[in-house]
């Protein structure tokens, strides 16, 4: 079953949507190369800003998106589903609504051995998704962003004057 919102009056989940910013920051150092799922080509898109942002950061971007695969975009092509996707890739960012998830992420499980990590974005979110990753060992984040993630666990908010709650040395 998916869950998008919690019912009117009833309890959030149980579950973080995230591990501890300790475990984020390392799963975000570990990243070499990330599929993004549903990547738009139009640069005002926040699929198409964080899948470059990704790729500013030095880590492998493979594109996902079946209306225009076999297109250019930030140095790779387009492919057009998951089970397309090269063995490489380690990571899993999903920008797809939270009923289409569970399938999505059946197949990259199935497809990807080496597969660490599953991100859904904002807004996305999947008890499905959850339990398959939990099955296989798989870390899996919802409801958040890597870049804005990124930003805030390694200094680049507070450079904007936002207050990230991550106390550091760096001016």
């Amino acid at each position: 079953m998916t869950d998008t919102l919690p019912p009117k009056g009833g309890a959030a989940p149980s579950f973080p949507d995230a591990p501890d910013d300790a475990v984020l920051r390392k799963i975000l150092q570990r990243i070499k190369t990330v599929a993004v799922v549903g990547v738009s080509p139009n640069p005002v898109r926040p699929s198409y800003f964080v899948a470059r942002y990704l790729k500013l950061k030095g880590k492998a971007v493979v594109p996902v998106n079946p209306g225009h695969a076999g297109e250019q975009l930030f140095g790779a092509t387009v492919v057009a589903d998951v089970t397309d996707l090269p063995q490489t890739v380690d990571t899993l960012d999903v920008f797809r609504r939270s009923e289409h998830v569970a399938p999505i992420v059946r197949a990259a499980l199935d497809h990807l051995p080496g597969l660490k990590t599953v991100w859904l974005q904002i807004g996305v979110t999947s008890d499905e998704a959850r339990a398959m990753c939990a099955e296989r060992g798989v870390d899996f984040i919802q409801n958040r962003c890597p870049k804005i993630e990124y930003q805030r666990l390694f200094g680049e908010l507070r450079m904007g004057g936002f207050n990230t709650g991550v106390i550091s040395s760096k001016l």
